[in-house]
């Protein structure tokens, strides 16, 4: 084995989480932080809670909440240009169709004919 290549190994190195807890370990360094330990992770503890360090569950929601705010507005624009393709189709009636349209309410039909 090839000397001073190795790093050098603590056998009482101290791991200290977010959560106060503490204990001892071996490794390479002096001393270690880490974020969540087995006193605090929810597999460990049984809690329903996120762990999110990173905060990618916030990101995530912001995104979601903008992706919604545009979807809504997508489909208030296309609302309103199908309102406004209906508007511009629209042809008033002549004046012909109208009466052929009342004299059709006012025909009476067989049914109405009353039998004596």
């Amino acid at each position: 084995m090839k000397s001073d290549i190795h790093p050098k190994y603590y056998t009482n190195t101290k791991v200290t989480c977010n959560c106060g807890e503490t204990f001892e370990t071996g490794s390479t360094l002096p001393e270690i932080k880490v974020e969540i330990c087995s006193a605090c992770h929810p597999f460990f503890t049984g809690e329903m809670r996120f762990v999110d360090s990173l905060g990618r569950v916030e990101k995530f929601e912001v995104a979601r909440k903008k992706a919604d705010q545009a979807r809504q507005k997508i489909s208030k624009k296309a609302q309103a240009e199908k309102d406004q393709k209906a508007a511009d189709d629209y042809e008033p009636k002549t004046l012909k169709e109208m009466m052929e349209d009342v004299a059709k309410a006012q025909k009476p039909t067989s049914s109405d004919k009353k039998v004596a």
